[in-house]
């Protein structure tokens, strides 16, 4: 059987700063999941990623899927929520399994939904995705930009008014996206290792204490 087509000649619709939304109806139901399951704060901060990636995307002369590039930026922080969090897992990985879950559902080549896995795993780990497909590291970009603020400047005042006009941050985004990391992370702070959420951690939980990589080493049970 064939693999439906991504979009279904009803897609792209709505603009914002020259980006169109997908509109068709996987994206539909994508935009309908994430927004029932998310926080309103995380909701238009994974819309923002999508539209950052997408116009660094365009910036760049990349050429990617949009559907792909919406279903990574979307999905990307599913995993700090209730809703699809595992006990054990890093909330990348619960988001990446939930979009897998959800692009299997709809019959998306295996291909294409590895670069959604990947994209949405890899976006909090810094010097890796940019050197991987478009699809991947245009989710790791629209995050960098919209949490970090890197390569701010890089898009016009124009483009940031129309994307946080259409999609606000808020009174205190900063604050917010760091309780909502914390949120997802505080029960399983193992999860941490390695990665940047050791420091959401640190800042938000007095209880917190980092593994350190050095010490792992010193103490395994090799001799030497």
């Amino acid at each position: 059987m064939k693999a439906p087509k991504l979009f279904d000649g009803r897609s792209e619709t709505m603009s914002i700063a020259g980006i169109r939304i997908p509109d068709s109806a996987m994206a539909r139901e994508i935009t309908e999941l994430v927004r029932d399951t998310e926080s309103e704060l995380l909701f238009h901060h994974s819309t923002r990623v999508y539209l950052f990636g997408a116009l660094t995307g365009q910036r760049k002369g990349l050429k990617f899927d949009p559907e792909l590039l919406y279903a990574g930026a979307m999905f990307h922080d599913m995993g700090l929520t209730d809703a699809y969090a595992s006990p054990d897992l890093r909330f990348e990985v619960d988001g990446a399994n939930a979009a897998r879950d959800f692009l299997q559902r709809h019959g998306i080549p295996a291909a294409d939904i590895d670069l959604v896995w990947d994209a949405i795993a890899l976006h909090t780990t810094p010097g890796i995705p940019e050197h991987k497909h478009p699809v991947v590291a245009l989710v790791t970009a629209g995050v960098e930009m919209d949490v970090l603020g890197l390569a701010f400047h890089d898009f016009t005042q124009e483009q940031r008014r129309q994307v946080v006009h259409a999609h606000p941050r808020g009174p205190d985004f900063k604050h917010g996206i760091i309780e909502a990391f914390a949120h997802g992370t505080i029960r399983k702070p193992q999860t941490t290792f390695g990665n940047v959420k050791a420091d959401v951690l640190a800042r938000m939980d007095p209880t917190y204490k980092r593994v350190d990589f050095t010490e792992v080493i010193l103490n395994s049970d090799w001799e030497s």
